[in-house]
């Protein structure tokens, strides 16, 4: 699963990428090596709660990594979910209203995924699309109240390794009017055959300490396993790959 992935993007670049309405009250830092409960951007689109009758905004949110449920009492639940499996998102509970109204993208630079076995240690690579573009990654988010967010804070964002959305289908993934379980799945497509690059990388992202932007850089992979042709091939030889 996608448990680590790199966003060093400027959010000036974001708004433009992604045609968000404005930029964000809060600009984050560029990281190398994003892990489960740090703030994250997110693009979101949402009808403004003092205009109903608005059409959605889109907009480029800070969030947390890690789904809370609206029902949940402590929002530590996060910790434990970042992931979900595409055949069921539809149907558990503390996914099923997310997956069909609060659906988001996680602008990304690329991806991290652990392959093959060297001393008794995994080796990291970096999955990355192979013109340099901004990787799209679906995601949920939820709305979780406590008394010190107001009542309509995005709270917590949760997000598997990805499945990618294509530009053609921003809008169509973000809109909260659609909400036809067989309709989103097929938004969703595997990278094609090369889209996507993999290199290995340093053990140092194995570390949430460490964070700048040599994690992101090949290495020689001497004693280490070969990285597959295709990036796709990459992400099968460890797992299938899932959506969030």
């Amino acid at each position: 699963m996608c448990g680590r992935y790199a966003a060093s993007r400027r959010p000036e670049d974001l708004v433009e990428e992604f045609e968000v309405d404005g930029l964000p009250e809060q600009v984050l830092e560029p990281s190398y090596n994003v892990a489960p409960t740090q703030t994250v951007y997110a693009v979101v689109e949402r009808t403004p709660k003092d205009e109903p009758e608005r059409a959605p905004v889109r907009s480029l949110q800070p969030v947390k990594w890690g789904l809370v449920p609206s029902w949940a009492k402590d929002p530590s639940i996060g910790n434990r979910m970042i992931n979900a499996r595409m055949e069921t998102v539809a149907e558990k509970p503390a996914y099923k209203k997310a997956f069909a109204k609060r659906r988001c993208l996680l602008p990304a630079d690329g991806y991290f995924e652990w392959y093959g076995e060297t001393k008794g240690k995994k080796q990291p690579f970096f999955i990355h699309p192979s013109d340099g573009s901004v990787l799209a990654m679906a995601g949920l988010y939820e709305l979780w109240r406590d008394k010190t967010k107001a009542d309509d804070d995005p709270g917590r964002i949760h997000d598997r390794m990805p499945l990618l959305v294509e530009r053609q289908r921003y809008h169509a993934w973000l809109d909260p009017a659609k909400d036809d379980p067989d309709e989103l799945r097929r938004l969703l497509v595997p990278a094609a055959p090369g889209r996507l690059t993999a290199w290995p990388v340093s053990t140092d992202v194995n570390n949430v300490r460490n964070n700048d932007p040599h994690l992101v850089e090949p290495i020689a992979a001497e004693g280490a396993p070969e990285a597959p042709a295709d990036a796709a091939d990459a992400a099968d030889a460890v797992e299938q790959p899932e959506l969030f």
